[in-house]
């Protein structure tokens, strides 16, 4: 796998991440195929969903938790499926004793048909978790008010969606995501909508921290080679928006501005 080149990785609260991208765990194949698109992609965290798999002692010990102890990538818990602040808060403090971490991915669901979050209720139920001690990453809209409020309350990083869960559209809001980005400065990571590297290459070159992946992955007809591109999209995303892009202009410009004179600075 490609090394993120000169890249440092990026922190959350206080924690330094070398990859960029962080992989769902739902929706794959088999168990083989999830555990070769971790292995090759080599995420920063992998969600897990505690109402979807159960907390009961028997199915802890399944063979999906093996297989995440086993592959050594710290696991992110979600709140998926949840509907109501008390709902979240209870499923949180289980999350926090099965999987011994404080960090929570919040999903808090108001509309089942778009999967939208609860955004009259999502900063309220963020300050409650955070000052419970857990490191909160509130899946939200892209609404610069709602995610300005959750920095206010303690959020020390956000994750605005592209578009709804699961659909594969790509950012379908490019100007309000990049004025979030340029007016919230704490680390934002993109939650939902991708479905192309291009996508997650595209919000990695307007300066967002992060990428989180997982039906454009697990759905893909081949998840683990998916995996490795969406990798490698995200490291060269970040890459480009470091380097600078050049400004985009509506007339066209000839590359050879002098004929017989190929460098610029030439007399």
């Amino acid at each position: 796998m490609m090394s993120n080149l000169n890249d440092s990785g990026f922190t959350l609260y206080g924690q330094t991440f070398s990859s960029r991208l962080l992989l769902g765990t739902s929706r794959y194949p088999s168990p083989q195929i999830l555990e070769d698109a971790i292995q090759i992609a080599q995420p920063a965290m992998v969600t897990a969903s505690l109402r979807r798999q159960g907390a009961n002692p028997s199915e802890i010990s399944s063979g999906f938790w093996d297989l995440l102890k086993k592959l050594h990538i710290p696991v992110l818990p979600n709140t998926a499926g949840c509907h109501r602040p008390e709902e979240v808060i209870q499923i949180a403090h289980m999350a926090r004793e099965v999987f011994n971490t404080d960090w929570l991915k919040l999903e808090l669901i108001g509309d089942d048909y778009t999967l939208q979050p609860d955004t009259l209720n999502l900063v309220e139920t963020a300050k409650i978790l955070i000052k419970d001690g857990f490191k909160v990453l509130p899946y939200c809209t892209e609404d610069l008010v709602v995610c300005q409020r959750l920095v206010d309350v303690g959020c020390e990083a956000i994750m605005p969606w592209a578009a709804p869960i699961g659909t594969g559209m790509g950012p379908s809001n490019p100007y309000a995501l990049q004025i979030l980005r340029e007016r919230i400065q704490v680390p934002m990571i993109v939650d939902a909508g991708l479905g192309l590297p291009s996508h997650a290459t595209q919000v990695m070159e307007w300066g967002y921290d992060g990428v989180l992946l997982n039906t454009a992955v697990a759905l893909a007809q081949n998840p683990t080679q998916m995996a490795q591109a969406f990798s490698l999209a995200v490291i060269a995303g970040r890459q480009a928006f470091h380097a600078g892009a050049m400004p985009a202009n509506h007339i066209a410009q000839p590359s050879t501005p002098t004929l017989g004179t190929p460098f610029w600075h030439q007399s």
